[in-house]
């Protein structure tokens, strides 16, 4: 059986190399707020951090851009031959202390990008769940290409109420090594890894993603997509870089015999795997906020949208609503007739519009309410969407295709995917 998720050779560094400041948060989290990078860059000045590693996404596209990609090549050549001297040959089950207390229980190991697709209507045992837009893939192909590591901050969901992944390896965490045990930078909460080499373990994780991928099973649970290939996998957070590892590796491809493209490192990527049915998982929805045009002209712009397409925006409650902030002031409002089925898709198809129609404005993705609330002002304008019950997100993904882009967010900003194993990719 072809697995989409299986052991990796995972590299660390020394025991007792402090995860602050070596562990850095997500490079797509933060964009409009640089502060938060210059804070993380004086942390981690001097002493071995991914972050030297990485691309923030606020950089992209900026002067300083070729120059740090340069300083990342380096940094990974220096790394593999001085720094990460520890190989787990198997997983690592990792816990996470999140802000609430709640501990997020995890799994790392390498997914299979042959098993992966981000083209629309692939059905494939792993799939985003929500649109890739292919356009975001060059600028981050630029990191991938030439790069000798990977660090991920990829989250996969499993739909496993039954708890046969995840749940049996940290029932056995007081008899594994312990890799990692600290506090993460700048609030990120605790974090602690368990490396997963026996081979008994192994093969209970493997006999339950064979499980998840059982075409009986999976037909039981979606009885509507009975004549689909199972899915085991979708894609929670970091989908653009899983996207880019599979653009990169189809490229790659290319250039290999059939025999290399079977074991080559680039055809896989190291992610992090969750049960979507642990309480640790919270699934908050991503808010806009327009930077450029002020809260009354969103507002025409979109009733006039609205109306355009049989839609009618009024106040709330309707069947879809949203929270409009800017000016100085929020009104909640209601979508009558909407055109897509998730108020996210409505608003999303509208700013797609508008953005289009008013080059002098442009978006941001914003994770946390009242993050987004603080960036609206006079020519700042929050949309703040609707809550995401998580239960939807696998019904979402295999019966109606990919979700909206940006459609939700796993847990706050601060308690995203911290850039901390590595694993070579030459």
């Amino acid at each position: 059986m072809n697995r989409c998720f299986l052991p990796a050779e995972i590299l660390l560094p020394p025991e007792g190399t402090p995860l602050d400041p070596w562990a850095c948060i997500a490079v797509d989290q933060f964009t409009s707020q640089p502060e938060y990078w210059q804070k993380a860059e004086e942390r981690a000045a001097g002493k071995p951090s991914t972050l030297h590693i990485v691309l923030p996404e606020a950089y992209l596209g900026t002067l300083q851009e070729e120059e740090r990609l340069r300083s990342i090549r380096a940094a990974m050549e220096d790394y593999r031959a001085h720094l990460l001297t520890r190989q787990v040959h198997g997983f690592i089950y990792l816990e996470r202390t999140q802000m609430d207390g709640t501990i997020r229980q995890g799994l790392v190991g390498a997914v299979d990008l042959e098993a992966y697709s981000y083209d629309p209507g692939a059905k494939l045992a792993i799939r985003p769940s929500e649109n890739t837009v292919v356009s975001r893939i060059p600028p981050r192909l630029k990191v991938r290409r030439g790069a000798s590591l990977e660090t991920p901050h990829v989250m996969m969901l499993a739909d496993d109420p039954e708890e046969t992944l995840i749940e049996p390896v940290a029932a056995h965490k007081a008899q594994l090594p312990l890799l990692y045990d600290g506090e993460l930078m700048l609030g990120g909460g605790h974090l602690r890894g368990w490396a997963v080499e026996d081979p008994a373990l192994i093969q209970t994780i493997q006999d339950a993603i064979d499980g998840l991928g059982d075409a009986g099973r999976f037909a039981a649970r979606w009885p509507d997509a009975v004549d689909q290939p199972p899915m085991v996998l979708a894609v929670g957070d970091g989908n653009h870089s899983l996207a880019t590892a599979k653009a990169y590796w189809e490229e790659l491809k290319a250039t290999l015999t059939p025999e290399q493209q079977q074991n080559h490192p680039a055809r896989y990527c190291l992610a992090e795997v969750c049960n979507v049915h642990s309480p640790a998982i919270e699934i908050e929805p991503i808010h806009r906020v327009v930077f450029g045009s002020n809260a009354g002209e969103v507002r025409q712009a979109m009733a006039l949208w609205l109306s355009q397409r049989g839609a009618e925006l009024v106040e709330a409650p309707a069947e879809q609503t949203f929270v409009l902030v800017g000016d100085g002031a929020e009104e909640t409002l209601g979508i009558h007739n909407a055109p897509a089925p998730l108020t996210v898709g409505t608003v999303e198809q509208f700013l797609a519009d508008y953005l289009a129609a008013h080059p002098e404005s442009s978006v941001d993705y914003i994770h946390g309410a009242e993050t987004a609330r603080s960036m609206a002002g006079e020519k700042a304008t929050a949309l703040l969407m609707p809550e995401f019950a998580k239960a939807d997100l696998f019904r979402g993904v295999v019966l109606g295709g990919v979700l909206p882009r940006k459609t939700f967010s796993m847990g706050h900003a601060e308690e995203k995917r911290y850039y901390n194993e590595c694993r070579s990719l030459i």
